[in-house]
């Protein structure tokens, strides 16, 4: 029904009035901009918290303890976790953070034994593992934690009372790794407040087959159901869930936030082509009387609706992108980190939303412009 050749006279209708237009698009870029940040972090709690069908990783920690300092665990537990039935591995960790209430900003060290940091499935990006073997007090920092504190190889930082040097930035595919300093066991037990010789914080245990998690989760536990420091084992995912629920319950309401960001985009698009159509009543019968139809009048109308909300989408999800791509931001609650990273699958989803609303929008408007004739048209004060 539209030709080509209509498309500038769409255009001049969006220019026309500059101020009107750039007020409604910013006003759709802001509602997308926090419609594509409230879904990324849905999208990173998401990622961080479903579990999978092929998970194989528990996490043993110390049974009614949930802040990393308060729970303490014999590091001696390795052997006999170790000896239980399709365990593969057993990696000791020793947990410290600088604030261990829900942060954008928590510094998170892991403390773990030298032989186990290449099994960490770590990358270096920068420095070398041979230089954070080298000196007891050197760190390997997450990209995305180096990136947001303009940390880089062979600078020193400190945070909770534990000073490190920079021996290497690393990444990897565990969102958990890119927002923590890995550091040696035995030199964070002895630089960590409250810390302590042969304590550690939980235990990450590789079982064989995904099949076997529940079971050698409720061994461990058995195991140690007598013992002074008793555990509770959960899969990594749960284990995550349950440490990070409050952000998990803050994250699942700003949904309505994300719903809300689209009743904005329709109500500003809406509000900006009846105006507009209101302001060309005399026009459209002079455009119906050089023979453009109602249809193809109608259909003008809803590809200018289109037209700003595109414009105010693809700016609102590309802002968005680029902070969320720029501030490396993780939440982080009791040692656990979700990062939150700029998504291509919201962003787009945020510009093809707001075309669909662009549509919504300017059916009504269209409709009654393609239903007035023109005698009142001309009428029209």
């Amino acid at each position: 029904m539209i030709n080509p050749r209509h498309l500038p006279l769409v255009f001049k209708q969006v220019v026309r009035h500059r101020t009107r237009t750039l007020l409604t698009v910013g006003g759709v870029a802001a509602a997308m901009f926090l419609f594509c940040a409230v879904q990324a972090m849905q999208h990173a709690v998401a990622r961080a918290t479903d579990g999978r069908a092929d998970e194989t990783t528990l996490v043993v920690y110390r049974e009614n303890r949930f802040c990393p300092f308060t729970s303490r665990l014999p590091e001696h537990y390795e052997r006999r976790i170790v000896a239980i039935p399709h365990v593969r591995s057993v990696v000791p960790l020793k947990i410290v953070v600088n604030n261990c209430r829900a942060g954008l900003d928590v510094i998170t060290f892991r403390g773990v034994p030298e032989e186990s940091v290449e099994s960490l499935g770590l990358r270096i990006l920068e420095g070398s593992l041979e230089a954070w073997r080298a000196r007891g007090d050197a760190a390997l920092v997450g990209r995305s934690l180096a990136a947001r504190r303009g940390l880089s190889v062979g600078q020193s930082f400190d945070a909770a009372g534990v000073t490190v040097t920079v021996a290497g930035i690393v990444d990897s595919d565990a969102p958990q790794d890119q927002s923590v300093a890995y550091v040696h066991l035995p030199f964070l037990q002895r630089a960590a407040r409250g810390g302590g010789q042969g304590i550690v914080t939980q235990f990450n245990v590789k079982v064989d087959e995904a099949r076997h998690l529940e079971a050698v989760a409720r061994a461990i536990d058995a195991e140690f159901r007598d013992d002074q420091e008793p555990t509770y084992t959960s899969p990594e995912t749960a284990f995550i869930a349950r440490a990070a629920h409050d952000v998990v319950e803050i994250v699942g309401f700003t949904r309505w936030l994300g719903w809300a960001c689209l009743a904005a985009v329709l109500g500003l698009v809406a509000n900006a082509i009846v105006l507009s159509v209101q302001d060309r009543v005399k026009e459209h019968a002079i455009l119906q009387t050089l023979g453009f139809r109602s249809g193809l009048i109608a259909a003008l109308i809803v590809l200018e609706s289109i037209l700003l909300s595109l414009l105010g989408g693809a700016a609102g999800a590309g802002a968005a992108a680029g902070v969320l791509a720029w501030g490396h931001f993780a939440l982080t609650v009791e040692g656990v980190n979700i990062a939150v990273a700029a998504d291509p699958l919201a962003a787009a989803t945020g510009v093809g939303l707001a075309a669909l609303l662009g549509v919504a929008a300017g059916l009504f408007p269209a409709w009654r412009a393609s239903r007035r004739p023109i005698a009142q048209c001309f009428r029209a004060v």
